[in-house]
């Protein structure tokens, strides 16, 4: 057996290894959110288009959830405007996962909505991710959504390595968080979609906003299974970003080449 045909042979006892080897109904739509204004990127270019080792960093992120083998389809919440756009890089890179694209709302949450609105009416859980995490692979999208399948919610996350603080609003330290208990949340965030329907309604109807959509679900008293996808799962949210991803993406591959030599 090559090391293709294990991969595959261990993905597919993983997935029959759910909740008492039952395969529960498991039809996982990947809600991409791609909809954000890059205001803290700068620049004419909004940060998902910018390109990142020669490949735009949503389309890094779409291939991803693309070769993810839990990954049913795809739906991409994008800016008004920006649909020609994606509709070319699904030509170009070949991605036959997109069920839909959806516009994007004034927050987060309702670009969210706007996607679980799109999804089919079989899906048992959606996958939640950020556009701008061109790092997330698809192992990683997998470890998640076998702990979302055995749990009901699980999300991606690195352990915290810094002294967390918290703040007043004018920046005077007022508390230490116990670095063995804090956790960087990340995406892809997996629910549900019963649990993650009813967070998101109860939030909107309550007129709460959340910062991720961990916060919805935690509302709402769900367990949410944290799962260790390392540090290299960052988010471009400023200029900066740019080359630590580079340098993260030609160690893999360098990585990759010393496995094959091997």
């Amino acid at each position: 057996m090559n090391i293709s045909d294990k991969k595959k042979f261990d993905s597919a006892a993983e997935l029959l290894r759910t909740v008492g080897g039952k395969l529960r109904p498991r039809h996982t739509t990947a809600v991409i959110v791609a909809a954000g204004s890059s205001a803290r990127m700068g620049g004419g270019t909004p940060k998902q288009f910018l390109p990142l080792c020669g490949m735009p960093v949503v389309a890094m992120t779409i291939r991803a959830y693309e070769e993810a083998d839990c990954i049913d389809d795809i739906i991409l919440v994008v800016r008004p405007g920006d649909d020609g756009t994606y509709r070319e890089y699904s030509e170009k890179f070949g991605f036959h996962k997109i069920r839909a694209i959806v516009h994007g709302g004034k927050t987060r949450q309702v670009s969210v909505m706007n996607g679980i609105e799109a999804a089919a009416e079989d899906t048992a859980f959606f996958a939640i991710a950020d556009g701008a995490r061109p790092l997330t692979t698809p192992d990683m999208i997998r470890s998640v959504c076998l702990d979302a399948y055995k749990y009901g919610a699980a999300s991606a996350a690195s352990r915290a390595v810094d002294s967390v603080k918290t703040a007043d609003e004018k920046g005077f330290v007022t508390g230490s968080v116990e670095r063995g208990t804090a956790w960087n949340a990340a995406t892809p965030q997996v629910f549900g979609s019963n649990i993650y329907r009813a967070a998101a309604y109860t939030a909107r109807e309550a007129g709460f906003e959340a910062t991720d959509d961990n916060s919805l679900v935690e509302r709402i008293g769900r367990r949410i299974k944290l799962v260790d996808c390392g540090r290299e799962n960052i988010k471009i949210t400023t200029e900066y970003d740019i080359p630590i991803a580079e340098a993260i993406i030609m160690h893999r591959r360098e990585k990759e080449k010393s496995e094959v030599s091997e």
